[in-house]
């Protein structure tokens, strides 16, 4: 049975392409979860337990805030921190959620603070106070933990002999980068396009 896999940096870190990678090298991933739920904080713990049974890796919210009780809950796991640039990715929050909320983000960041924008020095302090609270609870167990910085170029090689991979033959993925996202939109005219052809084929 494979070693579960809890990735616990937070959003906008890299989560997305974790999950491409993971998925590449075998693993059933999910995440984000419950980010959505108003009662997450009641909910929070039968939406873990259910998805630790149908997966073996995990991404996004809600699992960098619970990795203490995960470790505690499922020992033997691995647990990789994904991180970035602070000033950077507070930006990354700002631009991609802006005044937006989630139940979410408002347990990770207090009931005021669910969105980023206007709140960035929160979101900073929590970013950062995580950070120092997962080395300080790895700091003996090198083993158990491996930091990547995908923006610095963090890829295969880390990852793979973290987990015991080959590594793939390809490129570690970049998804959902600023790039891709300005690009989807001229991919959904396309595909609009191609769906309009065939079904004029069709008739």
């Amino acid at each position: 049975m494979k070693a579960k896999v809890f990735c616990i940096g937070f959003h906008k870190t890299g989560t997305s392409s974790m999950t491409v990678a993971l998925r590449e090298l075998g693993y059933r991933v999910t995440g984000p979860n419950g980010v959505h739920d108003p009662d997450i904080a009641e909910n929070l713990w039968s939406i873990i337990e259910q998805a630790v049974t149908e997966y073996d890796a995990f991404q996004d919210n809600p699992w960098p805030i619970v990795f203490k009780e995960l470790d505690a809950r499922y020992p033997g796991s691995k647990f990789v921190l994904t991180e970035r640039d602070a000033d950077g990715w507070v930006r990354s929050q700002v631009k991609h959620f802006g005044t937006r909320t989630t139940p979410m983000r408002k347990m990770i960041y207090g009931a005021d603070a669910g969105a980023p924008e206007g709140n960035e020095s929160i979101y900073l302090e929590r970013y950062r106070q995580h950070g120092q609270e997962v080395r300080e609870y790895f700091k003996d167990r090198p083993d158990d933990l491996l930091i990547m910085d995908l923006t610095a170029g963090d890829g295969w090689q880390a990852l793979c002999g973290f987990l015991g991979h080959q590594v793939p033959a390809k490129p570690f993925p970049r998804a959902n980068t600023a790039e891709s996202r300005r690009a989807e939109p001229i991919l959904k005219r396309i595909r609009r396009r191609l769906v309009r052809w065939f079904g004029r084929g069709d008739r």
